[in-house]
């Protein structure tokens, strides 16, 4: 069954090991901020630096494995129809929009909404790491500057994984302007259990 998680907000659920995880971009341009805790020891989380060392690329797509801080597969990914990706960035945060786009006034943020769907599993916010951020188009220039682009993921996109173990996953349809080219859209998810 297919859950639409609602513009600007997040959803935590939790996979075992086989389950397969479809993240869906309903409409197009819309990012989708994901982090991965191992559901045995919490402890273990996604690590960006160890998945781009162990994977040899900043681009991470099709046939790629999300790894994690212990240097362990935590998913591999099996599709994924866009293929731009971001493992770069932090989850926008309610300091990302004090700092980066000069606002004082509160503003829904993934850092917020992933650590508040995630407290159920009794992870905090400072556990959070830098998440996956699904569709999000990050360029970088020759001389190392960064911009964050448009996403090309059109409606019906999607990214297929699969649990290398039991996980607790945090997922958000993203709360930055910038990131999804200014306009909110939901992001949808469907739990494909692995077959016995």
């Amino acid at each position: 069954m297919t859950e639409t998680i609602a513009k600007q907000t997040g959803a935590a659920l939790r996979l075992k090991k086989g389950d397969k995880l479809k993240v869906i971009d309903p409409e197009g341009e819309q990012v989708s901020d994901m982090v991965l805790f191992n559901a045995e020891d919490k402890r273990e989380k996604l690590s960006s630096g160890k998945t781009l060392d162990f994977e040899e690329t900043i681009l991470i797509t099709k046939g790629h494995h999300l790894w994690s801080n212990r240097s362990n597969k935590m998913m591999e990914i099996l599709e994924d129809t866009n293929g731009r990706n971001d493992f770069l960035l932090a989850p926008c945060s309610p300091e990302t929009f004090q700092i980066m786009y000069q606002n004082p006034d509160y503003h829904p943020s993934c850092f917020e909404n992933l650590h508040t769907n995630l407290a159920k599993y009794g992870i905090e916010p400072d556990d959070i790491p830098t998440a996956f951020n699904i569709f999000m188009n990050v360029q970088f220039a020759p001389d190392g500057k960064l911009s964050v682009d448009p996403p090309t993921s059109q409606a019906g996109d999607y990214v297929l994984l699969e649990a290398k173990m039991d996980l607790i996953v945090g997922l958000t349809a993203c709360s930055a302007e910038q990131s999804n080219n200014y306009s909110f859209k939901p992001i949808q998810y469907e739990i494909i259990p692995a077959q016995d």
